[in-house]
This record gives C-alpha cells, structure tokens and sequence, in this order.
C-alpha cells in the first residue's frame, strides 16, 4: 500500500477533461492505490489562491486552457522549456515548492513520431496560443527551425514570436486564417501541417490541396474526427488527433509527478475505452 498522494486537472471549462482517466490508469498500472486525480474547475484569477491552499499529500497539478501562461506566475521554479514557450502545463509540487513543467512539447514530438514524422520537414502551424508556442518548440526538435505559421492577425501573435526568439527558431508569421483560400494554398505542400485553433476554426480549410505524403496533426479531439481532420484523411494524410497528443503529454506528467516511467500502453487503453463510452 503506497502513501496517499494527490493530484488533479484545473481549467475552464474542465467537465470534458480526459485527464482523469489517463492518471488513474497510470495509477493502477503503477500500484500506486493511495493516489487519487480529480478535476477542478478554476480560471486564472482563481489559480493562485488554489495553489496556495494545497497541503504537502499534493504530488502535481494538470493544468489546461486558461491556465498554461499563468502558471509561470504560481511556481517557485520553472523549467527551461516552459521558460522558452511561456507556457506551462504542469506544476509539480515537492519538497523543493512548485516546479513548471510543460509535457506539450513532449505529446506533440512522441505523437509525431508515432506517426511516422521522424522529421518535420515543411511544416506549417495554424494559431498563435500556447499550444502554437509548444508546436514551435516540438518543430524545432524534429529539425525544423522555419515553419510557417498562419494566423488571423499578426499584430496579436506577439507572445508567439517573443517565443520563438527564445527558442532560437524564425517562423514566417502571416495573416491568411481569414482568407481560406490563400490558408489553403499555403498547405498544399507541406510534410507537417499541425492545427492548434478552436473546433471549427480550421474546417474551412477541409477541402485544401492535400499532399497524400503530409502527416496533419490536429489538437481537437471532440467531436472527432474534425471536418479539417476528415479532409485531410479523404485525401490520404496521415492524421493525428489531439488524443495522441493528449496521451504522450499525460505520460510525460505521471512520471514526472510519481518517479515512475508512465505506462503508456494501459493509458491508451484506458483513452480508448472512454472515447467509445462517450461516443455510444
């Protein structure tokens, strides 16, 4: 019998968040009964009052959208990758205060390669969040320092090129998101084409000139597939949902908080198992 520890996911909305699963299936598979994953719905305002109130049996924090910038602000120390992104997605609590992590760029780089990506090539981001600023850091571990990333209006993707400049890469940054057609046509060529925009702001470009041989990965994971998603695979990509993502980076964090290596393969079957429940 392990000592009980806790952990959970905080964001907003938070009630969709496969996290618990995915954690509670580390669990098991690791022994370790004492520990319990909740999820907690909280937004940035009520992050530090949260955080504030956790008593020493708390092993780590999940954290989701809103929370990923304002995480830095809550932790003692934070990581060099988090740092570079300026976003976190995981706090861990010890000995040592609140440490900030952030496995995105992990769930993307092992879900890329899972599927085949060793290498990203052309590659072209869609958004400017803090999922986007994780994608230009999982870019840059494939060997690509140049993507092209479309947004709807460059004068509010600051943080994403403040990112970049700390991660040493130079993506091309343009306006196109508003004009589908020329987003479009801008990948057509690509070997990595990777979605980090809301469900529905990429099914305009469902119908683009796909290349058979480009890997299109796409955060969203409800509704699946995405229009973007079917599109793509319509016309012969490899495509990746947010689940593979959403799997590698909860991975990343159940060894992160534990000590141990995360069983991934009882974490999947445990991800599958849930998305059949809901879909049925």
């Amino acid at each position: 019998m392990t000592s009980a520890r806790r952990a959970a996911v905080l964001g907003s909305p938070i009630r969709h968040s496969l996290s618990p699963v995915l954690h509670g299936a580390a669990y098991a598979a690791l022994g370790l009964d004492g520990w319990s994953y909740d999820a907690h719905e909280c937004d940035e305002a009520g992050l530090p009052g949260f955080v504030d109130a956790l008593g020493p049996e708390w092993a780590g924090l999940s954290l989701t959208m809103p929370l990923k910038r304002v995480a830095l602000q809550v932790a003692d120390r934070v990581c060099p990758l988090a740092e570079a992104t300026g976003a976190a997605n995981t706090l861990v609590l010890g000995p040592g205060g609140r440490l900030a992590e952030n496995t995105d760029v992990i769930g993307i780089v092992a879900a890329l390669r899972e599927a085949g990506a060793g290498r990203a090539g052309r590659a072209v981001v869609l958004g400017a969040g803090g999922t986007a600023q994780a994608a230009l850091a999982a870019l840059r571990e494939l060997g690509t320092d140049d993507p092209l990333v479309l947004v709807r209006d460059t004068a509010r993707a600051g943080e994403l090129q403040a990112a970049a400049d700390r991660l040493g890469v130079s993506p091309t940054v343009r306006a196109a998101l508003t004009d589908p057609a020329r987003a479009a046509a801008e990948l057509a060529d690509a070997d990595v084409v990777i979605s980090t925009l809301p469900a529905g702001a990429a099914d305009a470009l469902a119908a683009a000139s796909w290349s058979p041989s480009t890997t299109v990965v796409d955060v969203i994971y409800a509704p699946w597939p995405t229009a973007f998603a079917a599109g793509a695979a319509a016309a012969g990509c490899t495509v990746v949902s947010g689940l593979a993502m959403l799997l590698h980076q909860a991975v990343a964090q159940v060894e992160l908080m534990t000590g141990r290596p995360g069983p991934v393969e009882a974490m999947r079957a445990a991800l599958d198992a849930a998305v059949l429940a809901r879909s049925s």
